[in-house]
């Protein structure tokens, strides 16, 4: 028989390491080629790993909750199974063949078929396991555990995955399902937990931990007093409260605030939205807009589009966006559009709502989390007005978009001064004032500002 050692991939340029969630197979399992074999959980999302070969899951090398560098076996396929009605154990011991070493690409995440979400199809909670991802998205959406306990799942045994749960949930808010169960909160997992991605404090995300740091499963557990309960801490948000802290300690935080008037971007995405949605498929968000201006910007000052490398600064050749999105748990992600520069309006919407809808699945590839040379932090979504984000390491800047707010402004005119209902919004610019000083921080706010105040209302789409 051939056996072939299944390894742990790279999931990214700087992922190096990966921590066992779940194997969906077990051995003696049939596979086929790019099914999938386990649940994987990195800094930045989870993700289920797939078969490189069909045939038999003979052995497990890794088990859940450890700790897997990229590389490293952690399975092993009987790859001829399938042709050999029966191999007996003491033939498998006597040609104890060299396992062949057999690399898999770069994965990306499985997407769970279609599954056809029917209330009234109920599984006995004694025999459902829900992992601790699916329970924390069920408590933040108000699904009880009677109520998940009716959602068919497309995993092995039935088991319910966060993709079916996701369409379930988005199906019951377009009024497709009727239920009746109550919705008490689901409690919190005394078992570990892993959170989909960790929450950035407080406008965006931190940057992965380096390949030396190992990371492993935390378990959140409660305590209480009279004065308060006491949480203890996992994994992620001991990391968060690290990389805060750690991006505090390196860079030399300023920020510099600008007000913009966005009326000609206002009225111009009224006049053209509805056709924009016909044309497109999709929504005409003012991000796309002002991620426009950002990329234009960096072109006109690249020292802000750069890192430092001890005593070295280097200026990045490409200009690559993080953008930070809001997941359905309440935590934020930052994926990366690439080469934001070389987009047009279109390309750049169809960027933001591709990356936007998927990261709320947590189907983003690893890679895609990867890269980024600058952010842009959208507080405005939240109807705030200001902020001043932590630079996201080992970028030199941030900047945050208020929200958009009708004010009385005054209006210079050829024919005088005066006072009428403008649309006006706040950029907050943090960067690193160890190779960002104040005169080309505030520069480049202002002509991202000028960018934005100088939109033609004429654009074609």
């Amino acid at each position: 028989m051939a056996l072939v050692e299944m390894l742990m991939p790279k999931m990214g340029e700087s992922v190096m390491e990966g921590t066992i969630l779940n194997w969906l197979k077990q051995p003696g399992d049939t596979i086929e080629e790019d099914e999938s074999v386990l649940e994987v959980a990195t800094d930045k999302v989870d993700t289920e790993i797939p078969a490189i070969e069909s045939g038999i899951l003979k052995e497990i090398l890794a088990e859940v909750g450890e700790v897997v560098q990229v590389g490293q076996p952690i399975a092993i396929i009987n790859t001829e199974a399938e042709q050999t009605e029966s191999i007996s154990t003491n033939d498998a011991v006597s040609q104890t063949p060299e396992p062949v070493i057999v690399p898999a690409e770069t994965v990306q995440p499985t997407v769970q078929s279609n599954v056809l979400i029917s209330s009234t199809t109920a599984i006995p909670e004694s025999n459902r396991f829900y992992s601790p991802l699916v329970l924390n998205i069920a408590r933040k959406e108000h699904i009880s555990r009677t109520e998940l306990d009716t959602i068919p799942g497309s995993g092995k045994d039935g088991r319910l995955t966060k993709s079916d749960l996701f369409k379930y949930i988005d199906q019951k808010k377009e009024g497709k399902i009727s239920t009746s169960h109550p919705s008490p909160s689901i409690p919190a997992p005394s078992q570990p937990q892993i959170t989909p991605q960790p929450t950035p404090v407080p406008e965006t995300a931190p940057s992965p931990p380096p390949a030396s740091q190992s990371t492993s499963v935390a378990s959140t557990t409660s305590t209480f007093t009279d004065e308060a309960e006491i949480i203890q801490m996992d994994r992620m948000r001991k990391m968060i409260a690290e990389r805060m802290l750690e991006s505090k300690r390196t860079s030399a935080h300023v920020t510099s605030f600008v007000e913009a008037d966005v009326t000609n971007i206002v009225n111009w995405r009224k006049k053209i939205i509805q056709e924009f949605r016909t044309k497109e498929g999709i929504n005409l968000t003012y991000t796309a807009i002002f991620m426009m201006s950002v990329a234009k910007a960096l072109r006109d000052f690249p020292m802000v589009n750069s890192s430092v490398d001890g005593d070295k600064i280097l200026l990045k050749k490409e200009i690559n966006l993080g953008l930070a999105v809001a997941l359905p748990s309440g935590n934020l992600i930052v994926p990366v559009i690439r080469n934001a520069d070389r987009l047009n309006l279109t390309g750049m919407a169809h960027a933001i709502q591709d990356l936007a809808e998927r990261a709320r699945k947590n189907t983003l590839r690893p890679d895609e989390l990867q890269g980024g040379t600058y952010t842009v932090s959208n507080i405005g979504s939240f109807g705030n007005m200001l902020g001043t984000p932590i630079i996201m390491q080992p970028q030199t800047a941030i900047l945050s978009l208020g929200t958009v707010k009708k004010k009385p402004a005054v209006i210079e005119t050829e024919q005088g001064d005066f006072i009428a209902i403008r649309h006006l919004m706040f950029l907050s610019h943090s960067y690193d004032h160890r190779i960002i000083d104040g005169a080309l921080g505030g520069n480049f706010v202002r002509k991202v500002a000028d960018y934005l105040e100088a939109f033609d209302i004429n654009t074609p789409i």
